[in-house]
């Protein structure tokens, strides 16, 4: 990796000015439908919203990125990246979803706390450096599609497409701590094999019985870790299936089973203790995550101590896991108003998030 002297900023752009512009953006995010899968209006929006300030961009289905303007490839490039997709509404939201109300000093509607609220943060950031000629990195800021679902048409389908990027930030909402790993996602689908018969016989042999044993493996089943390590696996039965009619013992049950796992285990080795210790068939879903981790001494992460950031492994997952360069997540907003009803995330929170997303990068050395 290149060498970052520590950077000497002068005066950048009006940030109060930057604070509005960041409101106004989010709120017609909120107002726009933006579903996984559905983010072509999203897209456009922001894509205009960036040229309107003069910035080159460039688009692969509904992911939108750009650089900084003085661009030097002997430069280290940063990557800023947050999504613009959302969960569908639940049913228990008691307002408007694209409504963006602001109450109390919040603006509410789905997608302003994950992630509109880190995204519109990460390009205020992104405005305020591009325009410098003397930064000692280059900054590339990318709005993607699909995060909600692990969608093929997501990040994951510009990686190439991107200049080379040294390490990134990942903006999701982690009230501004550092989360310096994020755990791997997977799942798998599992059939349990049994044998139909009449129920008020002794007839069949009833495959829920035998799904229960695995499921109770998958429950309780701790893997190996040295003393005082969290839990590396955790693994949780999610859905389950079974039977036709009352009176006729299943021959089928099947069940799916979310798994979260950190860099102690690969996909393999979770795959071969399952094999290991359970009767059911199962197969694997493909998308599968990888954990992430950052060393705690890497310059990004040091910056943000010095800053009075807190680190923490993170239990949900994001686009972190598609990256195959050092990245922290960090953002304004809470990870627990995510997916619930009437979203929301506080003014204040935003403006704090570019205020410290700037600090961060001005006080990066290496």
């Amino acid at each position: 990796m290149n060498t970052i002297s520590k950077i000497h900023l002068t005066e950048g752009p009006d940030l109060n000015h930057l604070y509005q512009e960041s409101l106004e953006l989010l709120s017609t995010l909120i107002s726009i439908p933006s579903f996984s899968g559905e983010e072509m209006l999203t897209a456009d929006h922001i894509e205009s919203f960036l040229n309107q300030h003069g910035i080159n961009t460039f688009r692969k289905h509904n992911n939108i990125w750009c650089y900084n303007k003085y661009m030097e490839g002997s430069k280290p490039t940063i990557l800023l990246n947050s999504h613009h997709d959302t969960v569908k509404p639940n049913g228990q939201y008691s307002r408007d979803p694209f409504d963006p109300a602001i109450e109390d000093e919040k603006i509410h509607g789905l997608g302003s706390n994950d992630a509109g609220g880190p995204l519109v943060a990460l390009t205020a950031t992104f405005l305020y450096f591009f325009n410098r000629k003397d930064l000692p990195f280059n900054l590339c800021l990318a709005a993607t599609a699909e995060e909600e679902t692990s969608g093929e048409l997501g990040i994951r389908s510009i990686l190439d497409d991107l200049k080379e990027i040294s390490f990134a930030i990942v903006g999701e909402p982690t009230g501004m701590q550092m989360a310096i790993a994020e755990k791997g996602s997977m799942v798998i689908d599992c059939v349990s094999k049994g044998r139909a018969g009449h129920a008020a016989r002794e007839e069949g042999d009833n495959a829920i019985y035998h799904a229960l044993k695995d499921i109770e493996w998958f429950r309780s089943y701790l893997f190996p870790i040295m003393d005082g390590e969290p839990q590396p696996v955790k693994m949780s039965i999610t859905e389950i299936k079974a039977g036709i009619q009352h009176n006729i013992v299943p021959a089928e049950c099947s069940f799916t089973v979310d798994i979260r796992f950190d860099h102690n285990y690969t996909e393999r080795e979770i795959v071969n203790t399952i094999i290991n210790h359970t009767s059911c068939h199962f197969t694997l879903r493909p998308n599968v995550l990888r954990p992430s981790f950052i060393d705690i001494l890497h310059p990004l992460v040091v910056a943000g101590l010095v800053l009075g950031r807190k680190t923490y492994l993170s239990p949900t997952s994001s686009d972190q896991g598609w990256l195959d360069m050092p990245s922290i997540k960090m953002g304004p907003g809470n990870s627990a108003r995510s997916h619930t009803a009437d979203e929301f995330i506080g003014i204040e929170e935003i403006e704090e998030g570019i205020d410290i997303y700037i600090s961060l990068l001005e006080s990066l050395s290496f």
